[in-house]
């Protein structure tokens, strides 16, 4: 399984995490979580002092999970650019507070520096696939857009002005930190717990809903299953990528129209691969005396130990201090 791939993992470490109650994991991370989205956006000492806690927090906790850092970051990097945009989007938005600059910056925008900007934008990618030194050669594009919306102010056209604030600064700073600690917590829990463990937790969790004749096995099942076959997926496509870039095909330099072709040439692949994969599986269930519905039993019945209860309570006390801190202190 390719290393890249993260989501529904499981790393056997036989790390103290892993031999924890699965339903004991789950019921801590909801709390984790929404300690996480309870502390406020706020400049205050406090509030920056609960997040970088909990940031630490998710950082000890795979260290526990003895998960190799770098295998843990790769999760994040496919969304770097969700991260990105989130951080500036606020800088851009945000209007209230302080402003971090004494005199705020005029980007103006005219018919020359718009063509100028669409020219650059063009040179870029036609030359940009001999370069050897590309992530440089974007960057210098990036840098040069900008630059000819400050030099290029003759003509017809509209300018506004850049003036970030703290406000907006500090905003952006705990969606990206929320984001990327939301992503490191729920990846942790499927490092660390088997898809069957998974099912018998929240199937246990959810018990409670069968008095009103919620079907909790089926949906048990179905997000166990979902969890299992995520990674999956994403192997098998790309071993189709690489089989279809050994044949010439490439998803990187082709044209926006190629693109759309090489992405139906992948996607239909895919689908025929997941219906083979259903109905292989749908064998192995009936094969192995799978009822929907019937009362299954397990081999190995979990209990709750003092382990479970030690992180039960770290996890209730860490959502009581911050609901301390946000409405009583």
């Amino acid at each position: 399984m390719n290393n890249k791939i993260n989501i529904g993992q499981y790393i056997p470490t036989n790390s103290f995490l892993h031999k924890l109650d699965p339903r004991i994991k789950i019921i801590s991370l909801v709390l984790l979580l929404v300690s996480l989205f309870m502390i406020p956006i706020s400049s205050e000492k406090v509030s920056l002092i609960m997040l970088a806690a909990m940031f630490l927090i998710t950082i000890m906790l795979n260290l526990l999970a003895k998960v190799p850092i770098k295998r843990l970051f790769t999760g994040i990097k496919p969304l770097m650019f969700l991260l990105t945009f989130t951080f500036f989007i606020q800088l851009f938005v945000i209007e209230e507070g302080t402003p971090i600059f004494n005199n705020p910056l005029t980007m103006n925008l005219t018919v020359f520096s718009i063509l100028a900007i669409v020219v650059l934008l063009v040179v870029y990618n036609i030359f940009k696939r001999g370069l050897p030194l590309r992530p440089l050669f974007f960057f210098g594009t990036v840098f040069l857009v900008f630059y000819l919306q400050y030099l290029i102010t003759i003509g017809p056209g509209f300018s506004y002005i850049f003036d970030p604030t703290y406000e907006g600064l500090i905003r952006g700073m705990f969606l990206f930190v929320r984001i990327m600690i939301t992503v490191l917590l729920t990846s942790l829990l499927t490092f660390t717990t088997m898809t069957t463990d998974l099912n018998f937790g929240f199937e246990t969790l959810l018990s409670p809903l069968k008095v009103i004749k919620v079907p909790i096995e089926v949906f048990a099942m179905m997000l166990s299953l979902i969890l299992r076959y995520i990674p999956t997926l994403l192997f098998e496509s790309e071993k189709i990528i690489k089989a279809q870039a050994s044949r010439g095909l490439d998803f990187k330099e082709s044209k926006l129209r190629e693109k759309l072709t090489q992405i139906i040439a992948l996607l239909i692949p895919i689908f025929l691969i997941s219906i083979t994969r259903a109905e292989e599986l749908s064998d192995a269930m009936e094969a192995r005396g799978y009822v929907l519905g019937a009362k299954r039993t397990r081999i190995d019945e979990f209990k709750i130990r003092i382990s479970d209860i030690l992180i039960l309570v770290a996890s209730i006390l860490i959502i009581t201090t911050i609901i301390l801190f946000r409405y009583v202190i």
